[in-house]
């Protein structure tokens, strides 16, 4: 099929038999290195190469018949100005000189992509081209083609790339693989090497986050939004706030889209990815009703389900041991003492947040105590760690019995 488009450009002059050898056009390019020169095929090399500009028309004549290897390539106009205007990067203006004549059909019988792709997005009726914009250099070639064609060509735009987070350069894998971020939407494994790099999907982020996040990297609605729905976004869009110049990935951001997603789905959906994760942990896994309850807790200090695991885990399984930061910082003498005044009061109290506050309130009142001491050595009795949800509804939802023992835990410890 696309042969047929290469004669074409061929019997209109503007392509042309190339029969240089791969080793010609090697030693070429040497002897240009020596002089500390750049090959390039273009229209001022042209002339001096091994083709059917050059060569007699029966000797080409001779060497198509004869099966002679050869490349097709496309004639660039000497003297000429390819100019078009870009939706993204305006008007666009290369001089002939600096646009080489591109093969547009290999020896081996298959078209290059730029013929290919022109062809294709012809037949295909596309009346817009946006891609990134390393193909910008090819554009000259591409507007050519159309014209040398005969065809209407589709609007172009050329998005900005995506740059790596610190330094400059277009983001790629190895990035991912140093600052330890996903680049793929999915997990994937090199076929030659079995290497695997991990996915977006595999690594917690919901679809919608990962979307409204990619969407805003290099693209903004005109106003101050960034949590956006795909709808939202598709109505706002336009390619007039799409910036020339590359968005550097921010992998802490991308958290933060997450997060905020966390937030904004039903509680319900993420207790439910939270019960599988609690499964999956051999963590025993409360009735529903709490466990709902419990992640409404947590998850405004996580960024992933999978962070509700580590985050409170406390709820399910009592601390084996305490955070010795904590206890250093927040221990005084009296802080056992503290503790079983409380678990006293404890016992005999109706087993609400509401009143656990409140007795925890009276007693630092009562005895005149710092409250931050206090509250700081009984969260960690309870959580193993200073911090953690509201206190009294930790311990509601640990249980009297549960919140006792840990509590006693911790005044046998403080005992030693």
């Amino acid at each position: 099929m696309y042969h047929q488009y290469a004669m074409q450009l061929i019997e209109s002059g503007n392509a042309y038999y190339a029969f240089d050898t791969p080793e010609e056009l090697d030693q070429i390019r040497k002897d240009c290195e020596s002089r500390k020169e750049t090959f390039q095929y273009d229209c001022l090399s042209r002339n001096r190469m091994r083709n059917s500009l050059t060569i007699p028309e029966n000797e080409v004549k001779s060497l198509l018949e004869s099966g002679a290897p050869y490349t097709i390539r496309l004639k660039v106009p000497e003297n000429s100005v390819i100019e078009f205007d870009d939706l993204i990067r305006g008007h666009v203006s290369v001089k002939g000189e600096n646009i080489d004549d591109k093969v547009l059909f290999k020896s081996d019988g298959m078209p290059t992509y730029h013929l290919a792709n022109i062809v294709d997005d012809h037949l295909m009726e596309i009346t817009h081209v946006i891609r990134g914009e390393e193909w910008l250099p090819s554009a000259p070639v591409h507007v050519l083609l159309y014209r040398f064609l005969g065809w209407e060509r589709p609007e172009f735009a050329h998005l900005p790339l995506l740059l790596k987070p610190d330094g400059n350069g277009k983001l790629s894998k190895r990035d991912g693989d140093r600052l330890g971020f996903p680049v793929f939407p999915m997990e994937w494994t090199d076929p030659k090497s079995g290497e695997k790099s991990s996915g977006y999907c595999e690594s917690g982020y919901f679809p919608e986050a990962f979307i409204n996040m990619l969407a805003l990297l290099g693209w903004n609605p005109g106003d101050e939004r960034e949590i956006m729905s795909v709808e939202e976004m598709s109505q706002a869009f336009s390619l007039d706030h799409v910036s020339k110049s590359g968005a550097k990935f921010d992998p802490v951001k991308a958290r933060w889209f997450n997060h905020q997603y966390l937030m904004k789905e039903p509680v319900e959906r993420i207790a439910s990815e939270f019960e599988k994760e609690l499964q999956t942990n051999s963590i025993p896994v409360p009735d529903k009703e709490k466990l709902t309850t419990i992640t409404g807790l947590l998850r405004d200090r996580a960024d992933f389900v999978k962070d509700l695991t580590a985050a409170g885990k406390f709820f399910f399984i009592a601390p084996e041991n305490y955070n010795e930061a904590d206890v250093k910082k927040h221990q005084t003498a009296d802080s056992a003492r503290w503790l079983s005044d409380l678990a006293i009061q404890f016992d005999t109290l109706d087993w609400t947040s509401e009143a656990i506050d409140n007795a925890i309130s009276s007693y630092v009142k009562q005895e005149s105590l710092p409250a931050g001491k206090l509250y700081n050595i009984l969260r960690i009795a309870v959580v193993g760690s200073s911090s953690g949800p509201h206190l009294a509804d930790i311990l509601h939802l640990l249980g009297k019995d549960e919140s006792l023992q840990r509590i006693q835990k911790m005044v046998s410890f403080l005992s030693l």
